[in-house]
């Protein structure tokens, strides 16, 4: 059985929600995945390159390593109406 790392409440400590992690992170994971797939086509400084030092190549597990290091900053639109 493996363990999910890093551990949940590491991540707890820097946002506000279950929630909240797996959006930080999808949304990421997006960018570091769009970050390689320019390297390969030769285009640079578009996109943040990872920010933590990981031994794995799987997008999500470094969104969610820089997550619970506090590398990401994030906040919600909100989505107010008025009448």
């Amino acid at each position: 059985m493996s363990m999910i790392r890093p551990r949940v409440d590491k991540l707890l400590d820097h946002v506000d929600s279950h929630y909240g992690a797996v959006v930080v992170a999808a949304k990421r994971a997006r960018q570091i995945n769009a970050y390689y797939h320019s390297l390969s086509e030769g285009a640079y400084g578009e996109y943040t390159p990872p920010m933590v030092e990981t031994g794995t190549g799987n997008y999500l597990t470094i969104a969610l390593e820089e997550t619970a290091q506090g590398k990401l900053k994030y906040e919600y639109k909100s989505s107010s109406t008025t009448s």
